[in-house]
């Protein structure tokens, strides 16, 4: 490669860091560093270890010693909604607590009194869920006021590890628009919606865009790595850097596969009609100001969990392979039941649901495995049902991408459910889109139809059809 940058993408699960560029015309990747990441307890809290998570960024960097050319650029990615507050000395007030915190139990509610559930969507366009920034920030003001009352910046997951990675404080907008604060017209700031809620308006910062140079390192980084290099801002969300990777992209409804699924399409303007509501359809912000118009419905976190809950003696592919052997008799359930966010024993929530409602209860290993890949099957049926009636048309094609899209047990599932192809890659995706930002920034790559044309020169996609399944070359 003659210029490499580095892709920082840190899901629910785990982290890495990715070394890319261009070769021959090709996106070619190289992995530097990989490592985990996990909700812990902290001061009564569930909480992500910000603290562990940079430190593991700092190990990446510097394994890029390892190779012949130093990286000239760095961004980051992660998930949304969560968020940090400083201090006027900017020190930590809070620490990085998870979405699956219940601190905003019933918090919802009592802002839709605030403000109308209807106003609310036609400013914001965002999908209501119960941990969106906007209830975590109404939980601390109402459990923890004195913390707000001393708060001087709200910085976001990623936004606060390229604080630290550089010492400037901004808002990147596709992560921002998760808050559920963010006008979906003006893109920046509802000034109204915050005043409202007795927020401190002040502390939030500039709203900038995806490419955005934000600057280069901290001199004492640069000196502890031995080089310097630009950060630079992607779709610091994570969903919204990988839609960038989606070479399918006419026509097609996209599934980014992962702890989450988010499920939708793209779109040059915001759809805050009252359907769009009713099925609760959100407009996330994306790069060039387009619009991610997705449902973010249940995705791998319930296998993640039976795993876990199995004492990991199953891998993934184990719960795949034992699924296939289940014939008939799964049981219809919910996996959208707010009873799945975080329960403590997911094969057990899974059972219970099942006695509630008199059905089968699966019992082995397969059986909880294939009531869950069969309920996310259909779960995604639905959602894409909903999208073709607020469109009013049909869409042919599904592209699965991230970590997901390797489970084609899944993919294949998706396609008999919905008589649709189904494209599964690349898996990669969101570090991929990660690094389109960074290069088009750099000026190797032009612009986004460019990036999904080198992209799917780049990558292995599958193509699943009813009941068959082949390589697309």
């Amino acid at each position: 490669m003659k210029t490499y940058c580095l892709s920082v993408d840190i899901g629910a699960s785990s982290g890495r860091v990715i070394a890319g560029g261009l070769e021959n015309g090709k996106l070619e990747l190289v992995e530097v560093h990989r490592f985990g990441n996990q909700i812990i307890e902290k001061n009564n809290h569930f909480c992500w270890d910000i603290e562990s998570l940079f430190k593991e960024i700092i190990k990446g960097i510097k394994k890029c010693s390892d190779f012949d050319k130093k990286p000239v650029s760095i961004g980051i990615d992660t998930w949304g909604v969560d968020f940090v507050l400083l201090d006027g000395n900017d020190q930590l007030l809070t620490d990085a607590i998870a979405y699956r915190d219940p601190r905003t139990d019933g918090i919802m509610e009592e802002v839709t009194e605030i403000f109308m559930k209807e106003r609310l969507y036609l400013e914001t366009g965002i999908q209501f869920q119960k941990f969106n920034s906007i209830y975590q920030l109404a939980a601390l003001k109402k459990q923890n006021p004195e913390v707000l009352e001393k708060a001087k910046t709200f910085l976001m997951i990623p936004d606060y590890l390229n604080f630290l990675l550089t010492g400037v404080k901004t808002n990147e907008y596709t992560n921002a628009t998760t808050t559920q604060l963010i006008n979906a017209f003006t893109r920046n700031w509802d000034k109204e919606i915050i005043d409202r809620l007795g927020l401190n308006f002040e502390m939030f910062q500039e709203v900038m865009m995806p490419k955005t140079v934000l600057g280069n390192l901290k001199e004492e980084l640069a000196e502890e790595f031995g080089f310097d290099m630009n950060v630079v801002l992607p779709a610091t969300h994570d969903t919204g850097s990988a839609v960038l990777s989606v070479p399918q992209s006419e026509d097609t409804i996209y599934i980014s596969s992962g702890t989450w699924s988010l499920i939708g399409v793209e779109n040059y303007f915001p759809i805050c009609v009252t359907k769009a509501l009713d099925y609760n359809f959100t407009n996330e912000g994306g790069m060039d100001y387009q619009f991610r118009f997705l449902k973010n419905i249940m995705g791998l976190w319930m296998i993640q969990e039976v795993k876990r809950n199995y004492g990991n003696r199953y891998s993934f592919a184990d719960l795949v392979e034992m699924s296939k052997g289940v014939n008939g008799g799964t049981a219809i359930v919910n996996v959208d039941d707010e009873r799945f966010l975080k329960p403590e024993n997911m094969i057990e929530e899974i059972q219970k649901y099942c006695m509630e409602t008199n059905q089968q209860v699966p019992v082995e290993p397969g059986e909880i495995a294939n009531c869950v890949f069969e309920n996310l099957a259909a779960s995604y049926k639905n959602a894409i049902a909903e999208i073709e009636d607020i469109f009013e048309k049909e869409f042919h094609s599904i592209n699965v991408i991230g970590g997901g899209s390797q489970n084609d047990l899944l993919n294949q599932l998706i396609a008999d459910t919905t008589n649709k192809e189904v494209f599964a890659g690349p898996v990669e995706a969101t570090a991929i889109g990660n690094l389109i930002a960074q290069l088009i920034a750099l000026g190797e790559i032009s612009d986004i139809a460019e990036a999904r044309s080198i992209v799917k020169q780049s990558f292995e996609v599958k193509k699943f059809t009813r009941s068959t399944v082949n390589l697309q070359d």
